[in-house]
């Protein structure tokens, strides 16, 4: 893996599926991003990177680094023209559902119109509960102009949090993308 990265976002790489996952995106209109030719990672906010493994670190670090490598940014240990740092949060959420059947009843109706017919039997109704827990992990990157020490730009992705390691890479790769669609200076087309 290159040094150029040594920078990353949050949970991106756990999240479920990349459909379920929303993406968020703010940045100064009036900043011309096609002026900066560099970046200096300083690294993740306090704590955040705890949740995450060596390997996973890695993996959203060599994404963003692919990512900002298309758009012609260069990383450089220090004096980058922008600053990029990244959060990682996770929140614990319970969601309850609730499924009622009902069952018997009364009713009234005459028999083609003529005469009363009434009905009458034991009703009952039976509610049941289901709780479901998950973690919603939100991973955001921030990027600031250094010279002006400012944040400029900023991608948040939000998503269920999925523990399964398999395809968690490709996952990673296709959430870092949709984070970095929206950056001001796109990549050459292909």
């Amino acid at each position: 893996m290159k040094t150029k990265l040594s920078f990353a976002v949050l949970v991106a790489f756990l999240f479920t599926a990349c459909s379920s996952t929303k993406y968020y995106v703010d940045m100064d209109t009036g900043v011309d991003f096609s002026k900066f030719k560099t970046y200096q990672y300083y690294g993740w906010a306090e704590e955040s990177n705890k949740i995450l493994n060596d390997i996973d670190q890695r993996r959203i670090e060599s994404a963003f680094g692919e990512e900002f490598d298309k758009r012609g940014l260069q990383y450089v240990e220090e004096n980058g023209d922008l600053i990029v740092t990244l959060y990682i949060v996770t929140e614990k959420k319970t969601q309850t559902t609730a499924n009622t059947t009902h069952m018997g009843g009364y009713g009234y109706g005459g028999h083609y119109g003529w005469g009363p017919a009434y009905g009458w039997g034991p009703s009952s109704s039976h509610t049941t509960y289901n709780e479901y827990n998950y973690t919603v992990g939100t991973l955001i990157i921030d990027v600031y102009d250094a010279k002006d020490k400012k944040l400029i730009w900023e991608s948040i992705a939000q998503g269920t949090v999925d523990e399964k390691t398999k395809g968690r890479e490709e996952r990673i790769n296709k959430i870092v993308a949709n984070m970095m669609k929206d950056y001001p200076v796109p990549p050459p087309a292909e």
